[in-house]
């Protein structure tokens, strides 16, 4: 399974782009397959064209990733309170990088001034992809208070999401967010500063419980612009092109005095700023730009040319390739105006990108990062993940599923999206006109290949073959065509003659009346005891299977174990390897009585029919769920703390537990799904939301599928 390494940093100017490029590069060195990843676009003031991370590298590398979702529209998916269709997004994209990689790059959005949804979008993605997350700062008085605001939105109660740090731009001059510092630029990167600063950040992070990665010296080469990028910046006029895409700019001065008084000033990638009438001044740069000087350039002021003459009788100096550009604006307006030039390299500097990357590659801590993507992890099932998947594999299958509530609003609208997203082929029992007429009023309008059926116009096919399957419980046709006026009993028995693949229903009826036909048409499968019930629980950090929760009052310890068995089996069909934990009131062999008794039973049970499933209990939910807590109670066990699969020993228990967790926490939960009968039917809750039903409807597609 890929590694994701999310890149967040812990404010503006941190130079997240380019650690992200630059870790990309040290995975490269290592020999490891690496991805790279822009969930979400974060264009730059300036960018008109498509998001800069992503063209750099895949011109950089030969990695191919796919274009990010527009900031549009996660923050209108955000807004809408649609942040599981924005995550399953991200997920299906994500996935098109890991499939050839073995570890992702993950860049996050940059928690600027105006981007205060991206620490709640960085957090959503963090959890979605199951990422380890790497804060990326620069040094600054409050750098370490920033870093635990920062580490705290990555915290879970099964540990922490975070793994390490890095720190870039490490000894700059000022604050380092000027390109371009009059006089003050720094030219190469100070050393013992440099090494200081590291020094005295690795001390404080000593007792932080993640690893410090790397410090990368600040070098004011690696965000000099080329003469180009000034004037594209100023919108100036190019009089002499030259080397204008060539020369780069570590320095600028402003000549405001005599020539006699600026001799000091003409030193290599210094721009030179001056009025255009300033003949002296542009005679002697030109002079020192033929004795061999490589300035980076000349930039003329107060939209003043120089004398025509002055030019020709310079024109060899110019011919070196010194880039002469005109503005309108004074030369101290000018000045200031570059000094507040961003110190973000152009899009289409590659050679400095090029470098920058191997910069930051050389300063991070390789033995780590090798450690790092060679351990192996335990794989985590994001809510997002799930859903994704669910929809994945529900669109592959392509089942037919009737629901019989055909005329309910939520239903009618479940319908209509599962056929927009090719979840299933959805069938609807009701009356056409009325199903036409509730569409109209939630503002939508069914396709023709959603079926509609009428049941009046087919009920009276199916009283000679229900009578044949209940004669023997004493059916007539009389009583078969009086219980076939009731949809779900009707749809019940098209599942039952194969005319369709599943069953949703529920949103209007009880759990007794939605799932009794199908105890009585259907019947329970040669492998199963009974037919019991799971829900899939969408913690905001992973996925858990809740048992039962639906279905049995109080199944003894056999049918507990039974139970047990059916649910991790559904949970590895969905893509969760089963870690069981048989829920009770105590852990271990602590508790006594017949309640306890009951779990610690079918606990066995379950070890002697199936002792592949990793499977523990009686165990507490807390023991059960919390790292620390199972660590305490039960330190041997291979579940405690890391269960994915709760069995809980009665009804009573198992639906106080979920509408709990579910209302409480505010957690999304799939289902009830049966498991046990010979073919797919499930349930809905009379408060199922739109979006409940659809997710029933795929997971019941994908029940059909597996068979």
């Amino acid at each position: 399974m890929s590694h994701a390494f999310l890149l967040v940093s812990t404010g503006a100017g941190a130079g997240l782009t380019t650690v992200s490029l630059g870790l990309v590069r040290a995975l490269d060195r290592l020999g490891v397959r690496a991805g790279f990843y822009k969930p979400i676009a974060q264009l730059r003031d300036g960018d008109h064209g498509p998001e800069r991370s992503t063209q750099l590298i895949e011109h950089m590398s030969n990695i191919t990733t796919p274009q990010p979702i527009s900031l549009r529209r996660a923050t209108a998916l955000l807004g809408a309170d649609q942040e599981g269709l924005l995550m399953e997004e991200v997920i299906a994209l994500y996935r098109q990088c890991a499939s050839h990689a073995d570890v992702v790059v993950v860049e996050g959005l940059v928690a600027d001034g105006h981007a205060g949804y991206a620490t709640r979008l960085n957090a959503a993605v963090a959890r979605a992809l199951d990422a380890e997350v790497i804060l990326v700062g620069k040094p600054e008085a409050d750098l370490e208070e920033y870093i635990d605001i920062a580490a705290s939105a990555f915290t879970s109660d099964n540990g922490t999401a975070l793994i390490g740090t890095i720190l870039n731009r490490v000894g700059p001059a000022g604050d380092g967010q000027a390109a371009l510092q009059a006089d003050e630029l720094q030219v190469g990167a100070d050393r013992s500063e440099s090494q200081k600063v590291s020094d005295i950040m690795c001390r404080k992070m000593e007792d932080k419980p993640f690893h410090f990665i790397g410090a990368i010296p600040w070098q004011a080469t690696l965000i000099a612009p080329r003469m180009s990028d000034v004037a594209s910046y100023l919108g100036a006029k190019v009089l002499c092109a030259g080397e204008l895409t060539l020369r780069r700019v570590e320095r600028m001065e402003v000549c405001a005095r005599t020539v006699a008084n600026t001799l000091s000033v003409y030193h290599p990638h210094t721009l030179l700023i001056f009025p255009g009438d300033r003949d002296d001044v542009f005679i002697a740069a030109c002079m020192s730009a033929m004795n061999g000087v490589p300035l980076a350039g000349i930039l003329l002021t107060g939209d003043l040319h120089p004398h025509p003459r002055v030019m020709e009788l310079c024109a060899q100096a110019i011919h070196t390739g010194l880039p002469v550009l005109l503005v309108d604006g004074s030369s101290y307006q000018t000045a200031a105006k570059l000094a507040q030039m961003p110190g973000e390299v152009a899009v289409d500097d590659y050679d400095l990108i090029n470098q920058a990357m191997d910069h930051v590659a050389n300063h991070l801590d390789m033995e780590w990062l090798r450690a790092r993507c060679a351990i192996e992890r335990q794989p985590r099932l994001s809510p997002a993940a799930f859903r994704y998947q669910l929809i994945q594999q529900a669109s592959q299958a392509n089942r037919r599923i009737v629901l019989p509530e055909g005329e309910e609003p939520r239903t009618i609208m479940a319908a209509f999206q599962c056929h927009r997203r090719h979840i299933a082929q959805c069938i609807l029992l009701g009356k056409p006109d009325r199903v036409h007429q509730v569409a109209s009023s939630q503002g939508i309008t069914l396709d023709e290949s959603i079926t509609i059926i009428d049941p009046a116009s087919i009920r009276q096919r199916y009283i000679e073959p229900m009578v044949a399957l209940r004669q023997h419980k004493g059916m007539t046709g009389q009583i078969a065509e009086d219980q076939l006026q009731a949809r779900i009993v009707l749809g019940t028995m098209m599942l039952a003659l194969g005319e369709v693949d599943g069953l949703v229903a529920g949103a209007l009826h009880s759990t007794a009346n939605t799932v009794r036909p199908a105890f009585q048409l259907i019947g329970t499968s040669d492998a199963a005891e009974l037919v019991s019930s799971i829900f899939f629980m969408c913690l905001p950090d992973q996925v858990v299977v809740y048992g039962d929760c639906a279905i049995n009052p109080d199944p003894d310890a056999a049918q507990l174990a039974d139970i047990a068995i059916q649910s991790a089996d559904s949970a590895r069909r969905f893509g969760l390897e089963p870690r069981v934990a048989m829920i009770s009131y105590s852990t271990g062999e602590s508790g006594v009585g017949l309640d306890v008794d009951k779990v610690r039973q079918a606990t066995q049970i379950v070890r002697q029919r199936r002792p592949d499933l990793l499977v523990d209990g009686p165990l507490q939910y807390d023991a059960a769920a919390i790292i620390s807590v199972g660590k305490s109670k039960a330190p041997e066990s291979r579940v405690a703390g890391k269960a994915n699969v709760f069995i809980f020993p009665d009804l009573n228990t198992g639906n106080t537990t979920y509408k709990a967790v579910q209302r409480s926490a505010h957690v999304v939960s799939i289902g009830p799904m049966l498991q046990g009968l010979r073919k797919p039917v499930n349930d809905l809750s009379r408060g199922a939301s739109v979006e409940d039903i659809v997710y029933t409807i795929a997971l019941t597609a994908i029940q059909a599928e597996s068979g």
